[in-house]
C-alpha cells in the first residue's frame, strides 16, 4: 500500500497536467467550431487511431526495429570509442572535434543524402539512430571515467594493477551513473532520427504513415502516428530506468526512503 501511493505521489502531477491539457483542447476544438480537418478533437484522434490501428501498428514495427538495432549500434559504438578515447589522450584530441562536428549536421539534410548513398533498406534508418543517439552517450561516458577518484586509482596502482584493470575496477563504475544518464537522453532521440530516415525514404514507417496522412489532409492520422511515436519513446525511456535500477539497485539506497 504505501508503494502504491507513493507511485501515485509521483505520477499523480504528470497524469494531471496531461489530463488538463488534453481537455482544454477537447474543449477548445468543440466550442470554436475549428474544422477538423485543421484541428481534430483528442476524441477524433483516439477514434481514428483505434480505427486505422492495424494499418498504425504495421507500420510502427518498421520503426521500432530501426529504433531498436539502431539504438544498438550507437550504444556498442560509444562505448568502444569511450575506451579508446579514454585510454589515448591524442586520439580524443584528433577525433572528439569530429564528433562535435557530426552532430551540427541537420538531420533534414543529411537524410536524404544517406538514404542516396545507402539505399532504402534498414542500413540508412540504423545509420541515421545511431548518427543523433551516439554522442550524449559517447560524453557520459567520458565524463564518467573522468569522475574516478584519484585516490581509487593510486591504490589499485600501488598494488600493481595494470592499467587496464584499473579501467575495469574503478574507472568504468565510476562511468556508470553518468552512463545511463547519456542513455535516457540517447533514448529520446532514437525513435525522432527513425522517423525522419523514414521521412528520407522508406516503404513503410511512422514516418511514411505521417507523410501520407499529411499529403490526404488528415491530420487526426498524422496526430495518430505522433502519439503512437510519443508513447514508444516513452516506452523506451521507462526501460531505460529498469535497466538501471537492476543494475544499480544502491541508488536508490542511498536516496533513503521517498517521503
Amino acid at each position: 500500500m504505501p508503494k502504491t501511493l507513493s507511485l501515485l505521489a509521483r505520477a499523480g502531477p504528470a497524469a494531471i497536467a496531461i489530463a488538463t491539457l488534453l481537455l482544454a483542447w477537447q474543449f477548445y476544438a468543440y466550442l470554436s467550431g475549428i474544422s477538423p480537418t485543421i484541428l481534430p478533437s483528442p476524441v477524433r484522434v483516439a477514434e481514428q487511431a483505434w480505427a486505422n490501428r492495424r494499418a498504425l501498428w504495421d507500420n510502427t514495427l518498421p520503426t521500432i526495429r530501426a529504433t531498436l538495432l539502431g539504438f544498438g549500434c550507437s550504444l556498442a559504438t560509444a562505448f568502444v570509442l569511450s575506451i579508446l578515447l579514454d585510454f589515448s589522450q591524442a586520439l580524443r584530441r584528433a577525433l572528439f572535434p569530429v564528433f562535435i562536428v557530426s552532430q551540427t549536421l541537420p538531420l533534414v539534410a543529411i537524410a536524404p543524402l544517406v538514404v542516396l548513398w545507402f539505399g532504402f533498406g534498414l542500413m540508412p534508418k540504423i545509420m541515421l539512430v545511431a548518427l543523433v543517439t551516439f554522442f550524449p552517450m559517447l560524453v557520459a561516458l567520458v565524463q564518467g571515467y573522468e569522475s574516478t577518484e584519484k585516490e581509487i586509482l593510486t591504490l589499485l596502482r600501488s598494488m600493481g594493477a595494470g592499467r587496464w584493470l584499473r579501467f575495469r575496477l574503478a574507472r568504468l563504475p565510476s562511468a556508470a551513473p553518468f552512463f545511463f544518464a547519456g542513455l535516457r537522453i540517447s533514448i529520446t532521440y532514437a525513435v525522432v532520427g527513425a522517423i525522419f530516415a523514414e521521412y528520407a525514404g522508406a516503404a513503410r514507417g511512422l514516418g511514411i504513415y505521417i507523410l501520407n496522412a499529411k499529403n490526404n489532409f488528415r491530420p487526426d492520422l498524422v496526430l495518430a502516428a505522433v502519439g503512437v511515436s510519443a508513447t514508444l519513446t516513452l516506452l523506451l525511456f521507462a526501460a531505460t530506468v529498469l535497466v538501471q535500477r537492476l543494475a544499480m539497485p544502491w541508488v536508490r539506497l542511498e536516496r533513503g526512503p521517498t517521503p
